[in-house]
């Protein structure tokens, strides 16, 4: 015979349970849990200071909206930028586009310019390689060969990775007429983090475009069996027109204008204020067999919070 007692627990513990499984649910019409990741760590790697504005918005939703940690390792020492530094004479003071005195003066005037667009961005550490930026060429063999020294790049980037347990690396989309240094900061990030040990970082290579223009990022035209890749089809996209503050007449443009105002020496780069709006992301594959997955879940998260940006005092009203 049961103990009447015995039996009285267990309708307890079952209406217990059936009355925690009724709480769980959510209700009709809610919306649905938002996405929760953890803070990213990415590193961006890039052949110049200023490249980093194709990323402006999607690095400061990260390290503002989501908590996350973003570094940046700049291959050059940006001194070929010297050509465009004529407004920025008086600025600085300095003969800059007399080349003897440009070439000198230009990679500590474009370090400490970079310093302060990733202090807008929120950027937490800064690697520089400081390899020559001798000309512009479309040839990555120019870059790898003539330009830098061959191997230290390579195995900087690889003890950078492992030091820093990056989620993600970000990387200028390596397209057959950009610059040869993007090109080679894209291709020889993907070979160090395919040649690092465990857990590898997804690489997402990055263009530019104006809303309505966004197109697949193509390799078409630089296939080379020196330096082997594969683009997913999938494209991630980062909205810097997205609003919000009062009246909401704030959005993520505002801050990809501040980067480029912080970069005065290069003259040209200031035209590029407000001509495009999305930052389109592809991934460069790697060995990681949830690239994807990850990938979609970061963009979610911040499509998720771009409209809320955290100012300084939030959580304390």
């Amino acid at each position: 015979m049961k103990h009447p007692l015995a039996s009285a627990a267990r309708c307890i513990v079952i209406l217990l349970l059936l009355a925690g499984f009724v709480v769980a649910q959510p209700a009709a019409g809610t919306a649905p849990a938002p996405v929760s990741v953890a803070p990213p760590r990415v590193l961006i790697v890039v052949a110049h200071p200023d490249d980093e504005f194709c990323f402006a918005a999607t690095v400061y939703e990260i390290t503002h909206n989501l908590g996350g940690t973003v570094d940046q390792l700049v291959i050059t020492n940006g001194e070929g930028g010297y050509r465009y530094s004529l407004l920025a004479e008086s600025f600085y003071g300095v003969a800059l586009t007399d080349e003897a005195i440009g070439r000198a003066a230009i990679p500590e005037i474009r370090k400490r310019e970079l310093m302060e667009a990733g202090r807008i961005l929120g950027i937490s550490n800064h690697f520089f390689l400081d390899q020559l930026d001798l000309r512009y060429t479309l040839d990555i063999e120019e870059v790898l060969n003539q330009h830098w020294s061959p191997g230290v790049v390579l195995s900087d980037i690889e003890r950078r990775l492992a030091a820093g347990n990056y989620d993600f690396v970000f990387t200028l989309f390596p397209s057959p007429q950009t610059h040869g240094g993007h090109k080679a900061a894209a291709i020889t990030a993907l070979n160090a983090v395919q040649r690092s040990a465990g857990r590898k970082a997804v690489v997402l290579g990055c263009q530019a475009s104006r809303s309505g223009a966004e197109t697949q990022p193509s390799w078409k035209g630089f296939e080379s069996a020196a330096h082997p890749f594969s683009v997913l089809p999938q494209l991630f996209v980062t909205d810097r027109t997205v609003k919000f503050g009062f009246r909401n007449a704030l959005d993520y443009q505002i801050i990809a204008n501040w980067v480029i105002a912080a970069h005065k020496s290069q003259g040209a780069f200031q035209g590029a204020m407000n001509r495009v709006d999305r930052e389109n992301f592809a991934i460069l594959e790697s060995d990681a067999a949830d690239e994807v997955k990850r990938t979609d879940a970061l963009f979610h998260a911040l499509a998720e919070q771009a409209a809320h940006p955290k100012g300084v005092g939030a959580g304390k009203r």
